[in-house]
C-alpha cells in the first residue's frame, strides 16, 4: 500500500478522466457538498462528450452543460432550490446540445444502490406508469419507451413492476469533509447516496476540505463512510464546494451563485463565467483570492461551522499537506 494517496486537482483530472467517459459528482443537495472544483478543472482540461451522472443538479452540472462538454446526464431533481431553475442546464437541453434523462431523485439512489450491490437490475414501484417511465430522452422518437424502465412481473404476487438500470460510472468525484491521506473520509450534513456512488463508480476520488490525521478515523470509525479501501486518490482542494455549501466548514455564497445562474443563461454569459471563474487561476491561492478573503471569512462563520468542532484538532495544516503532495506515489490512469 502506498504511503498515502494525496494528489493535486490537475493531476486527479489528468489521471482519472478522459473524454466520452461516464462521470458522475457526489453531491448533497442542490445547493450542498458537490465537487465543483473538479468540474472547473475538467474544463481547464478541456475534456469533452462526457456523459454526466448526477443524483441531482448542482451548479456543477449547471456549468458543464452551459460550457457544452457533455453530451448526454441523467439525474433526478434539475433545480437549484432557492436559486431558481438550472439555466445552463436549461439551456443546453432546449437547444438539443445535450439529451437530459429524467428520473426521479428515488429512482437514481435505488440505481446506485443496485450498481453498488453489483445487481443486473433493481425492482421498483416509483416512476413506472408515468412520463419518467414512457419518454426517454436517449430514445426521443419511441413513445412509450421501452427501454429505460422495462415492466417485470413479480414472481411471488404476479404484480408489474419496474426494472431500474444499475448506475456504475467510470469515475465518481466524491466532495467530502474530512479525508485522511489513504482516503477514509466522513461526511458532514445530507449524505445524498455519496455511500452508495462510492460502492458504484468503478473508480472514486474524493476531494476534501480538510485531510486530518488518521487517528480521527480511529476515533469515530462508524463515521468513515467512505473507507479507503475503494478510493484511488484523495484531492484536498479547500472550498471545493464553492458557490454551494459545505456543512460544518462554510455556508453558501448566495450572491455568487445568483451571478453564476444568471452569467450561464446565455453563451455570452457562460463565455465571461469561464473567462473569470474557471480559466484565471493556476493554483490553489489564485482561486482562494477568486472567491475573496472577505466572502471566506463570512461564510467560514456561518450557522453550522459547531459541525466541525469534534474533529478540529485533528485537521492537518497546510503545510504537512504540501510535504506529502511534493513526494506523491504513482497512481494508476484512467486508461
Amino acid at each position: 500500500m502506498p504511503s498515502h494517496k494525496l494528489i493535486s486537482l490537475p493531476d486527479a483530472v489528468r489521471r482519472f478522466t478522459s473524454d466520452q467517459m461516464q462521470y458522475a459528482s457526489g453531491a448533497s443537495l442542490p445547493v450542498g457538498s458537490d465537487a465543483i472544483a473538479f468540474g472547473r478543472e475538467l474544463l481547464r482540461q478541456g475534456r469533452k462528450n462526457l456523459h454526466g451522472i448526477f443524483h441531482c443538479n448542482s451548479q456543477q452540472l449547471n456549468l458543464l452543460a452551459a460550457a457544452g462538454v457533455l453530451s448526454k446526464a441523467e439525474c433526478g431533481f434539475t433545480g437549484l432550490e432557492g436559486f431558481g431553475f438550472a439555466n445552463g442546464l436549461r439551456r443546453a437541453v432546449e437547444s438539443g446540445q445535450l439529451a437530459l434523462e429524467d428520473y426521479s431523485n428515488l429512482s437514481m439512489a435505488l440505481r446506485f444502490l443496485a450498481g453498488a450491490l453489483n445487481l443486473p437490475f433493481m425492482p421498483a414501484t416509483v416512476n413506472i406508469g408515468s412520463d419518467i417511465a414512457h419518454r426517454s430522452a436517449f430514445a426521443p422518437n419511441t413513445y412509450p419507451a421501452t427501454d429505460k424502465i422495462p415492466p417485470i412481473s413479480d414472481p411471488f404476487s404476479g404484480r408489474t413492476l419496474g426494472a431500474l438500470s444499475p448506475l456504475k460510472p467510470d469515475l465518481a468525484a466524491i466532495h467530502v469533509t474530512l479525508a485522511d491521506v489513504q482516503g477514509n473520509a466522513i461526511m458532514l450534513g445530507t449524505e445524498w447516496s455519496r455511500f452508495e456512488l462510492s460502492r458504484a463508480a468503478q473508480k472514486v476520488v474524493l476531494v476534501a476540505d480538510h485531510i486530518v490525521d488518521t487517528d480521527c478515523m480511529r476515533q469515530y470509525p462508524n463515521l468513515v463512510r467512505i473507507p479507503g479501501i475503494i478510493v484511488e486518490a484523495v484531492v484536498w482542494w479547500p472550498y471545493a464546494a464553492w458557490p454551494q455549501a459545505s456543512p460544518g466548514v462554510h455556508d453558501v455564497d448566495e450572491a455568487h451563485m445568483l451571478l453564476m445562474n444568471q452569467w450561464l443563461a446565455t453563451e455570452e454569459g457562460t463565455a465571461r463565467y469561464l473567462e473569470q471563474f474557471v480559466h484565471s487561476y493556476t493554483n490553489l491561492d489564485e482561486y482562494l483570492n477568486l472567491i475573496g478573503s472577505d466572502v471566506i471569512e463570512k461564510l467560514s462563520h456561518g450557522p453550522t461551522s459547531f459541525l466541525l468542532d469534534p474533529y478540529r484538532r485533528w485537521i492537518q495544516p497546510r503545510a504537512a499537506i504540501e510535504a506529502l503532495l511534493a513526494n506523491t506515489p504513482p497512481t494508476r490512469s484512467a486508461t
